[in-house]
């Protein structure tokens, strides 16, 4: 085995052995090379991974990475660990997980002023499901919680980071603006 595949095993070990995801330059350290070779190493090493006839995949997020399981896998796993499959998200939930991903660091009462609803259940739930978390505190009155978004949503949502998320056009914006209008209207 020549060096560089040396280095890609000990790489692959770094993955495997962590289970979370690792960022570029504290690999690079563990391995006493740059943050620039460690990349191009990853990077193969993805690419490796990326082939179809492998059951595992690794991960760029952000400045990290995560070796995982494919998704073509997940029912063989859930028939063998008879764990029930993850619930979905309802609407509740995503309207409140894309307030959180856009506006971020958000508060529980700066959510509720875009939804026009209580928001507890639904900031409750994504915290249990991992995809927001806590980021602070915010410096006011009061000291309100600060929530962000997690690397588990970036990996639920297959986006490496946030730059990658769709925009919303000024447009789509108007659109909704209307809508909302016309549905309080109604509601009235």
């Amino acid at each position: 085995m020549d060096e560089k595949e040396k280095k890609k095993a000990a790489l692959e070990a770094i993955l495997f052995a962590m289970g979370d995801a690792v960022e570029t330059e504290r690999m690079a350290a563990a391995l006493e090379l740059g943050v620039k070779e460690t990349e191009e190493l990853l990077k193969e090493l993805t690419e490796d991974y990326a082939d179809a006839s492998r059951g595992m995949a690794i991960l760029c997020l952000g400045d990290k990475y995560q070796m995982c399981t494919k998704s073509e896998q997940y029912e063989t796993l859930i028939r063998l660990c008879h764990v029930p499959k993850k619930p979905v998200l309802t609407d509740v939930l995503l309207e409140t997980l894309s307030i959180i991903a856009y506006k971020q660091p958000v508060t529980r009462t700066e959510i509720e002023a875009i939804r026009g609803v209580k928001s507890d259940f639904a900031v409750n739930k994504l915290l249990e499901y991992h995809l927001i978390c806590e980021l602070g505190r915010l410096d006011a009155p009061g000291r309100p919680i600060l929530f962000g978004t997690t690397d588990d949503f970036l990996r639920s949502f297959g986006v490496s980071s946030l730059e990658e998320l769709p925009t919303i056009q000024a447009e789509q914006m108007e659109e909704f603006r209307q809508e909302a209008i016309e549905e309080a209207e109604i509601s009235v």
